[in-house]
């Protein structure tokens, strides 16, 4: 009976609860209520998790509350979407509960998960029931339960997943809408996953991870960075060396273990991919002949490349000193530093042009995670910050950050671009941050937000029956209508958002969408509302084709 777990086995317990999350994060990314293009609960609880994992994975402590403090650490830095700071902060709790512990038993790691939950919904400004964190508050007391019936961890963390696996079930009882569409929620089953990792793990079980096939077409990125102070005697291994193997009957029996340790002493920065009939490999090397005839006694070479890296240092030393110097990244000081969020050559373009310093890449699909807001302005010198998240699903690790940030920092919980663009022009350079976050807050009562995108899937939700690749638009969040044509559902759109006290119409055209298109709907539009008017910006965004703000 497995009465105490130390810092190794709950390592063992992160990697595999990691592992399992990630080969059904496409699942979990398709239980998204809203047909859009967006569904990244399960992108966004990977990469967080993983995120933790890879802090621990080189750790060998037995220390449990060290192990905590690591994967903690990892999980907070990496936390992306709403899901994952959640699941951050669940593990953040547990993690400060065993701090001073060497090793856990039942009634410590009960106790640990129990701190997990209510670290979790604190952190939540209002907490929704019929998420993870009813899934991770359900199987939290049910573990009380279980570790008042046994002293064992196996059968605790089985009574955990049993519970965890049942709360999931009961999810669209308790927010309709999931019930409406036909699914459980997304982040619950992404907890349940990496309990079921937890689990095996406890019984000595490794996850198996379902290998994808190599990528024959191509060859690692491998873009060769050197360090400005190296000098071409410093490249130790100076060929990179690159092959595929096709495996062959009757040569040597492939194991990618021994294939990796065996290639490992030919250089460094050695990646091996394999599956049941490639191997590729990248390695840096003195000897890439001998490299390439020891893969060629597992099969027939397919590809092959080799490249000098010490000639290739040469190349950009001489264009760094034809050049006259070698440039360093320009550091830049800033009273108020403003970081937001867009994707899109042209909103970034927008954003600058009205005083945001600083745009992280992302959005709808591409969620930052805590450590990337952080990073933006970690080499910048700055007296106080303002973020402006533009999704709902960016604003707790935008939250996040701005509690890791030792200086004054405030989040404006913008939830669009429009949103956004409307608190900017409300900043005033001379006022401070309080006012600022006042007047910025103030914009957000007078801007509605609509965006025109395609379906992925037929679904119905709020009375609206919708088709696979049909044109929707969202008013403020909700799904009004879908049409075949993408012209019927801007204008649609439009005209459901405006009312009489409707003054500026502004609308961003994204990738997918047409200049000449909507200038038709303004020309129409203009003899019914000749007292509003029109904005037109090309925004290039990705996934919408149409964002729309109406002030």
């Amino acid at each position: 009976m497995m009465n105490t777990i130390d810092g190794v086995i709950f390592k063992d317990m992160i990697l595999n609860g990691a592992d399992n999350l990630r080969q059904y994060a496409d699942y979990v990314d398709s239980l998204n209520v809203f047909p859009v293009p967006d569904g990244d609960t399960g992108t966004n609880m990977n990469l967080s998790m993983t995120s933790g994992a890879t802090e621990v994975e080189d750790k060998d402590i037995e220390h449990i509350g060290e192990v905590g403090k690591h994967f903690s650490k990892g999980l907070l830095m990496g936390a992306r979407g709403n899901s994952g700071v959640i699941l951050s902060q669940l593990f953040r709790g547990f993690s400060k509960a065993i701090e001073n512990e060497e090793n856990v038993d039942t009634k410590v790691f009960v106790n640990a998960l129990d701190q997990g939950v209510k670290t979790a919904y604190k952190a939540v400004m209002k907490p929704v029931e019929g998420t993870i964190l009813t899934v991770a508050k359900d199987s939290s007391e049910r573990a009380v339960q279980a570790a008042e019936e046994t002293d064992s961890l196996i059968e605790v963390m089985e009574a955990v997943v049993e519970e965890a696996k049942a709360s999931l079930e009961r999810t669209p009882d308790l927010l309709p809408v999931l019930k409406e569409v036909g699914v459980v929620d997304s982040g619950g089953q992404g907890l349940v996953y990496v309990y079921e990792g937890f689990l095996a793990a406890l019984k000595g079980e490794k996850v198996e991870v379902a290998k994808d096939a190599v990528d024959t077409d191509t060859f690692v990125n491998d873009d060769h960075e050197f360090d400005d102070f190296m000098t071409v005697e410093d490249i130790e291994y100076g060929f990179c060396t690159e092959f595929m193997v096709r495996f062959e009957d009757g040569k040597r029996s492939f194991n990618e273990e021994k294939f990796r340790n065996e290639m490992s002493e030919f250089g460094d920065s050695l990646l091996v991919i394999s599956d049941d009939e490639i191997v590729k490999v990248h390695v840096h090397t003195e000897t890439p002949g001998e490299a390439m005839t020891y893969g060629s006694s597992y099969g027939e070479l397919i590809k092959m490349k080799i490249e000098n890296m010490r000639e290739q240092f040469r190349d950009i030393q001489s264009k760094k000193q034809s050049k006259g110097t070698v440039e360093n990244k320009e550091h830049k000081s800033y009273d108020t530093a403003i970081i937001t969020v867009s994707s899109g050559d042209g909103i970034r373009t927008l954003f600058e042009s009205v005083g945001v310093t600083h745009v992280i890449n992302g959005g709808q699909t591409m969620n930052p995670s805590t450590e990337d807001i952080l990073n933006t302005i970690k080499d910048d010198d700055v007296k106080q910050v303002i973020i402006l998240p533009n999704n709902k699903n960016i604003i707790m690790a935008a939250e996040q950050a701005q509690q890791m940030l030792d200086i004054p920092t405030i989040v404006i919980p913008t939830v669009s671009i429009p949103e956004g663009l409307s608190s900017m022009l409300m900043f005033s350079p001379d006022a401070t941050l309080d006012d600022n976050k006042e007047s910025m807050n103030a914009a957000l009562e007078h801007v509605k937000t609509g965006q025109v995108t395609y379906a992925v899937r037929d679904t119905s939700i709020d009375g609206v029956k919708i088709k696979k690749d049909q044109h929707m638009g969202i008013n403020n969040g909700k799904i009004n209508l879908a049409s075949d044509s993408k012209s019927e559902t801007l204008e649609s759109l439009i005209v459901n958002m405006l009312d009489e006290e409707s003054e500026i119409v502004t609308i961003i055209i994204g990738d997918e969408g047409s200049e000449d298109e909507v200038n038709a709907i303004i020309e129409k539009l203009e003899d019914t509302y000749d007292e509003v008017e029109f904005e037109v910006h090309d925004g290039q965004q990705p996934v919408y084709s149409y964002l729309v703000s109406v002030e």
